[in-house]
């Protein structure tokens, strides 16, 4: 499985706060199954992560994965605040590119409300020649409220990550139930762990097989990512899973 959301990077934002909690976290992400994570620190007014530091901490903890012996690639990236694109020039942006890719930016949404002005966002990332990927919109009340407010943004280009512990109850009944609506609806495409301690969201992609089926897990956890990774088109969806279905959830 592949993870593109996490927040091992030791001491940038309100992740991992030293280089033992970022090879912990690299440890359990193994055990889980996965062997390639993007690490996505915070870029918002509250953790101006650069692209500069980004990369030095990635850099300090592959020599600290290679010392330890825990064999899982390390991602660059980022997690852009909606009011931080504007600040940020393209040099930037494409550094703190998802995976490593200069053509994919993972984007936050919002815990409360919901910006009026994303679909504008969406089309001038475009103009850009970057694809957004919207990071955990399950867990936004509004969009749990009305999901089909992604249509016009995933029909414009976006993509939509879920987090894990959404899709398996760990958040609560309501990102669980805005997870299965999105899904219903063709409106996510991958699920990443969002993991900020080794105790704190864990990592968890392997239960995603138990909420939606192996068919469609292996679509959300690697075939999706992987083809963000490697640059290839984003495969055909599935049709529904065999085995657990979503709208059998527990």
């Amino acid at each position: 499985m592949i993870d593109l959301h996490s927040h091992l990077l030791p001491g940038l934002d309100d992740g991992a706060g030293s280089i033992d909690a970022s090879v912990a976290i690299a440890r359990a992400a193994l055990r889980d199954g996965i062997d390639l994570i993007a690490a996505t620190p915070h870029v918002r007014d509250d953790y101006p992560t650069t692209a500069a530091e980004m990369e030095g901490a990635v850099a300090e903890v592959r020599a600290a994965l290679a010392a330890e012996g825990v064999e899982i690639e390390l991602r660059t990236g980022g997690e852009v605040a909606l009011g931080r694109l504007d600040q940020l020039d393209n040099d930037e942006l494409r550094r703190l590119g998802l995976a490593g890719r200069p053509d994919y930016l993972l984007i936050e949404s919002p815990y409360y409300g919901w910006p009026l002005d994303l679909g504008e966002r969406v089309f001038q990332l475009g103009l850009r020649g970057i694809t957004p990927v919207l990071a955990h919109p399950e867990r936004n009340a509004d969009v749990q409220a009305q999901p089909q407010r992604l249509e016009p943004l995933v029909a414009a280009g976006m993509l939509v990550q879920l987090t894990a512990a959404s899709l398996d109850g760990r958040l609560g009944r309501g990102a669980q139930t805005g997870s299965f609506a999105l899904l219903d609806r063709g409106l996510a495409h991958l699920v990443a762990s969002d993991a900020h301690e080794p105790a704190v969201r864990e990592i968890g992609l392997s239960s995603v097989a138990g909420a939606v089926g192996d068919t469609m897990a292996r679509w959300l956890t690697h075939d999706v990512p992987a083809a963000i990774v490697g640059g290839t088109p984003i495969p055909m969806r599935p049709a529904r899973g065999q085995g657990r279905r979503w709208w059998q959830r527990r």
